[in-house]
């Protein structure tokens, strides 16, 4: 028979024990996924990295397309008359002959003949300085620079020169032009092509954080789907999670390569007075970007975000599908 009599010691220990605190229940103010985490972190800083190299590469292509555009602007503007001496000739004369005609020409703003120094001082960049001219035959150069926009005809005046002047030349530097779009248009391609392959690492580091979150809260996932949880409800707090990490990678590689350039700007600035800055600005430009360079960066932050937000969407949909 069981002894049902009252125990005063039992009663008092029941009296005085503290209440079970309750266990935390999923709710609306509770995100489905941890809002801090060793992977959440390790997220951000490769989106961070991604970002910073994708704007690295843009404001490197718009750099080189306006150094180049500034290039081909340069040489379309000037022209060269080349008179290649001859023994018995008068050289002078011929030059005047060319200057006349050059000056005569309609789109020729101004014309400069080269004196036989300053030829000469063409040609040590390749051969050297100290060197004795005299017995080389150097030519002669005629400079003609060009009105803005009033384009003359070559053609007619090539055929002054040829008829007038033995020997005479005309050189509009159309291969080099050609030749530098070709240059500019390639480091462009190869740019974006660059920024793409990164944004598409970045979706790819996105889909394996969204498989690992979603392996972690597996039995989360699973009860709210079985229970009647929406795909949607569900897919839209991952979304939200990966929208926020990819936001604020975005933020940090593209505020830390607007400093990059912003740095590296205000470096070049200070040796453009040395020689070697001055050959590196004719050759690249200033490390400058303007508002498009900005908006280029800011641009490429919000692409950045945008698809982490979709790829782990689409990723966390595969999942539910798999479970379901």
């Amino acid at each position: 028979m069981t002894d049902t009599r009252f125990d005063p010691q039992a009663s008092s220990d029941w009296a005085t024990a503290e209440p079970e605190a309750p266990q935390p229940a999923l709710g609306g103010s509770q995100p489905l996924v941890p809002a801090a985490s060793i992977a959440g972190r390790a997220l951000v800083t490769v989106i961070a990295i991604m970002t910073f190299l994708a704007a690295l590469t843009a404001g490197a292509a718009q750099l080189v397309a306006e150094a180049s555009s500034g290039w081909r602007s340069s040489v379309a503007r000037e022209v060269t008359i080349q008179i290649r001496p001859s023994p018995g000739r008068d050289i002078e004369a011929d030059l005047a002959k060319a200057a006349a005609l050059a000056k005569a020409a309609p789109g020729v703003a101004d014309i400069r003949v080269y004196t036989k120094a300053e030829s000469e001082r063409l040609l040590e960049p390749w051969l050297g300085t100290g060197l004795n001219f005299d017995e080389l035959p150097v030519p002669r150069v005629v400079i003609l620079r060009l009105e803005a926009g009033n384009r003359p005809d070559f053609a007619a005046l090539r055929k002054a020169l040829t008829e007038t002047v033995r020997g005479a030349t005309l050189d509009d530097h159309r291969i080099w032009i050609d030749r530098l779009g070709v240059m500019a248009n390639t480091l462009v391609v190869l740019g974006i092509g660059v920024t793409i392959l990164v944004l598409a690492a970045t979706g790819l580091a996105v889909v394996f954080a969204t498989s690992g979150a979603m392996s972690g809260n597996r039995e989360i996932v699973e009860v709210l789907h079985f229970v009647g949880a929406s795909d949607d409800y569900i897919a839209r707090e991952f979304q939200r999670h990966f929208l926020q990490l990819g936001l604020k990678g975005g933020l940090i590689g593209g505020i830390c390569a607007i400093v990059f350039f912003l740095g590296a700007g205000a470096l070049s600035s200070s040796f453009v007075a040395t020689p070697g800055g001055s050959q590196i600005e004719a050759l690249f430009g200033t490390v400058a970007l303007g508002i498009g360079g900005f908006v280029a960066i800011g641009a490429i932050v919000a692409v950045v975000a945008g698809v982490t937000a979709v790829v782990s969407r689409v990723t966390v949909r595969r999942t539910l599908r798999e479970i379901g």
